[in-house]
């Protein structure tokens, strides 16, 4: 996973909003559940931007809106948890409500850009792909291993990428080999949360011999 070497960098640039989101009276809990309000907006958004004429208008341009929520839900997702630590609430019943609703945000986006483009069995496999990676990461936790963060591509990654994937749908339209850049982009989340979800099967089985 490249960002995570930059997460020292990100929680340096986060205090301010930390700082804000204390200062308001914000909760972690409460972050999450409005990160996971952006991931809707994002899968709106991706929805609307690629949809067939007949339903009703496509607009290329939407693809820019929901760049935008994607990386807004990215953010938020590090700001819960270093609010959690600066209130000194940090719970597992707020790691599990954060990992539930990171987990249906990936569906729900994903979901958004598969019926943009009307890419239904991709949407599926990417979906699982993401699902499964999330699943086998917290699975190893499960039989007595420490949970399982590695792989090829991992959750602030996969954000940043269908951020600057989009951002570029809104202005490059073609078609390459009878995909569209946010079918590839599919494509590439299918490919990745698989080989991911399988280098930590791989990882668990090895570490468990």
């Amino acid at each position: 996973m490249t960002l995570d070497r930059f997460r020292p960098l990100a929680d340096r640039m986060l205090e301010p909003f930390v700082d804000a989101a204390d200062r308001a009276g914000l909760t972690p809990d409460g972050v999450s559940v409005v990160a996971f309000g952006f991931a809707v907006f994002a899968a709106t958004a991706y929805a609307m931007a690629g949809a067939p004429a007949g339903v009703w208008e496509p607009d290329p341009r939407l693809y820019l809106l929901g760049a935008l929520f994607v990386l807004v839900n990215g953010w938020l997702d590090l700001l819960d948890g270093a609010l959690a630590r600066r209130q000194g609430v940090a719970s597992k019943a707020g790691d599990l409500l954060d990992h539930v609703l990171d987990r249906y945000a990936d569906i729900v986006i994903i979901a958004g850009l598969a019926a943009g483009v009307q890419a239904y069995l991709l949407g599926f496999l990417a979906v699982t792909g993401v699902v499964m990676t999330s699943y086998l990461g917290t699975q190893a936790q499960a039989v007595g291993l420490d949970r399982v963060y590695g792989g090829v591509v991992g959750r602030a990654d996969r954000l940043v990428i269908i951020g600057g994937v989009t951002l570029v749908a809104a202005f490059y339209t073609a078609e390459l080999y009878g995909l569209s850049l946010v079918g590839w982009l599919l494509v590439f989340l299918a490919v990745v949360g698989h080989v991911t979800a399988l280098q930590r099967f791989y990882y668990s089985m090895t570490a468990l011999d």
